[in-house]
């Protein structure tokens, strides 16, 4: 018959019943495994609203399966953060929510763009001043600077501004 050592039974007997139920079952308890861990990236430095996010400012960490962060309203991918521009501030060690990032405005506003004109071979270029700012593919309104009419377009990855005859 294996004895449990004297001065565990006397003193678990002083203890109040929950914390004496709680010792005896803590040699049950497990560290988390690397199964039950999920790895989000995460910023190492404060991200301000506009900041285009660099590979060298995000890191891998590990956080609990059960936690809040492995409901799936966060970016898992390293991928899908480098390049975006973030929407808010992101804090360091804080998982990023996908609604955080947008694509980075290729026109700002205010700034001067190139007004593209094309349509059966012809092609018309003159410049303007950007009434809003807008990524790749949003819809923006121009000023044209020499004639002063308002005009509304397709942004391009070149940061130019197409726009058509209809």
């Amino acid at each position: 018959m294996h004895r449990k050592p004297w001065f565990l039974i006397s003193s678990l007997r002083f203890l109040p019943l929950g914390v004496a139920a709680c010792l005896s079952t803590l040699s049950a308890v497990h560290p988390v495994e690397a199964s039950d861990a999920l790895v989000l990236p995460v910023p190492t430095t404060t991200i301000y609203p506009g900041d285009t996010i660099k590979e060298a400012w995000i890191i891998e960490r590990e956080f609990a399966a059960n936690s809040t962060y492995a409901r799936g309203n966060v970016l898992t991918e390293r991928a899908a953060l480098v390049g975006k521009a973030a929407r808010r501030t992101l804090l360091p060690g804080v998982p990023i929510p996908i609604n955080a990032l947008s694509e980075p405005k290729a026109v700002l506003n205010g700034a001067k763009v190139r007004i593209v004109f094309m349509e059966s071979g012809l092609t018309i270029t003159a410049f303007g001043s950007a009434l809003q700012s807008g990524s790749v593919g949003d819809n923006v309104s121009v000023r044209n600077l020499d004639s002063g009419l308002t005009v509304s377009g397709i942004v391009q990855a070149d940061g130019s501004i197409r726009v058509s005859g209809s």
